[in-house]
Order: C-alpha cells, then sequence, then structure tokens
C-alpha cells in the first residue's frame, strides 16, 4: 500500500527576517531580537571571559542554522518513523539538506578559530562527515606607523584541498575593512571553483561591505548588525546603503564603532 504524501511541505520556502537595505541581493542584515540581545550583552563593557566564549558559541551555532536553510541544496526523503510497522501510511516526506554537499569552514586566525569550531563541529553531526572539512588561515592587519590599517597579510595556512563544487564558508565574528576577506578569497579562489562564498559575521560596516562588493560581489554575506555609528544623523536616518559614500563604522584606527572592541583580543585574552 503506498503511503498519502501530505503536500504541505511540497513547494516549502524558507523565509530569512532581514532588516531592508540597499547594499545587492548577496547582502543579509539579520532582524532577529535574540541575536541582537545577545549580540549586545556580548559588546557590553562588563562582559568578559568565560561569558565571552559562551555567548559566541549560542551567536554561531544559531548563525549556522539560518545560513544552512537559506543556503545549503535541499533534496527529497522519505523516512519511516517507528510507526511504520502497523500504518504503512506512517513515512515522513519532505525536504531534507542534502548532508552530501561539500562543506569547507575556514579559521581566520584569531577571531576566527572558535567560531569556524563550532560550525565544523556542527556540521560534522548534521553533514555527511567525509565531506565536511576545516581549514586554517594565519591572516592578520597590516597598519602604517600611524596605527592606521593598510590591508592584511597572510603569514601561513594549511588548506585540506580543493573546494570544487564546496560551500565555503568563512565565520569570523567582525567585518571591518573586508581586507581579511578580500585576501582569503583571493587565495581560495586560486583552489578550485566553489559552489559558493559565504561570510558569516556578528558585526559589519558599510566600508567593509563596500571592499568586499568591489572585489567579490558573489560572496554571500551574513550580519547579526550593521554598525555605522559615525555616520551623519541624517544618514542614519535613512535605509542602509541609501547614502553609501558617506555611512562610516570605522574609526581612525579602523575600529568599528558602536562595535565591541576587538573580538580577537578579548576571546584569547590577549592584548597585543
Amino acid at each position: 500500500m503506498e503511503s498519502i504524501r501530505d503536500c504541505q511541505y511540497k513547494n516549502f520556502k524558507y523565509h530569512l527576517s532581514e532588516v531592508p537595505q540597499r547594499y545587492g541581493s548577496n547582502v543579509h542584515i539579520l532582524a532577529d531580537p535574540f541575536l541582537l540581545s545577545l549580540l549586545a550583552q556580548l559588546c557590553a563593557e562588563e562582559t568578559a571571559q568565560p561569558m565571552v566564549n559562551e555567548l559566541l558559541t549560542t551567536l554561531y551555532s544559531s548563525l549556522l542554522r539560518i545560513v544552512i536553510n537559506c543556503e545549503f541544496p535541499m533534496i527529497q526523503t522519505n523516512v519511516r518513523t517507528r510507526m511504520f510497522a502497523e500504518h504503512p501510511e506512517a513515512v515522513v516526506h519532505g525536504p531534507k539538506i542534502d548532508p552530501k554537499t561539500s562543506v569547507v569552514s575556514v579559521n581566520l586566525a584569531r577571531a576566527g578559530t572558535l567560531p569556524s569550531h563550532i560550525c565544523y563541529t556542527a556540521l560534522n553531526y548534521f553533514m555527511d562527515p567525509k565531506q565536511v572539512r576545516q581549514d586554517h588561515i594565519s591572516i592578520g592587519r597590516t597598519t602604517d606607523d600611524q596605527h592606521h590599517v593598510t590591508g592584511s597579510k597572510v603569514s601561513g595556512h594549511k588548506i585540506g584541498g580543493i573546494v570544487d563544487r564546496a560551500i565555503v564558508m568563512f565565520p569570523d565574528p567582525m567585518g571591518a575593512t573586508g581586507s581579511t576577506l578580500k585576501e582569503a578569497l583571493d587565495l581560495y579562489k586560486t583552489c578550485g571553483k566553489a559552489l559558493k562564498y559565504i561570510a558569516i559575521h556578528c558585526i559589519i560596516t558599510p566600508e567593509y561591505l563596500k571592499k568586499i562588493q568591489s572585489s567579490h560581489p558573489d560572496v554571500h554575506v551574513y550580519a547579526i548588525r550593521l554598525d555605522r555609528g559615525l555616520s551623519p544623523k541624517e544618514v542614519l536616518d535613512t535605509v542602509p546603503g541609501t547614502h553609501w559614500d558617506l555611512e562610516r563604522g570605522l574609526n581612525q584606527k579602523q575600529y568599528i564603532v558602536p562595535g565591541g572592541g576587538g573580538f580577537g583580543e578579548i576571546l584569547n585574552n590577549a592584548y597585543v
């Protein structure tokens, strides 16, 4: 006897709650009160270890779920439940994330080390572990004598293979200038043709988006919050991206305002 197919998930589509913006269709600034509340707590002056790691773990576990819902391929499956022996109709028909999708999580040391580990560990439980990989890039800002950021420099990396037909994720808390991600993407695009590249952040700035959109417009950007606190008041009253050239989220030392301080420092208790 063929089981009856319920049509409720036949044309299933996940809907993301996001802030209206004019930066482009690949940019997603989440409208999520839960994540915004946790992020505000993470950025607060009084928050320190071990709460920093606990908050970041919750934030990236939630961000990963959102990115998977929006960006990972789905397949249709038929799963027998424990009621099948008694009822032949006890088969669940519906969508499932394709577990055979290849995924690479990139650790951009040092702020990205814990976020990448969180994503990598979760993916190994959820996807086919043979298709999941974590790579490591040692990369840092370069500055001039006035401590202004001039770019980023890769000092070492361990990339475990090609990225053809893989989803390559960059879980990095702060998207400030965009220099780090640009350098990482330049490197990965010499390793094959990925299915897609996804940057996953807690906070981004208009300056970051301008750098990434001009250098790698194919990247999908997900962020909990956009910070443009140094923009003129009349700009802050407009939809993000309306006056992109006038929006500012970085101070003279290229730190984000309001921001949360250097996440690499607070995560590691290493202020160098």
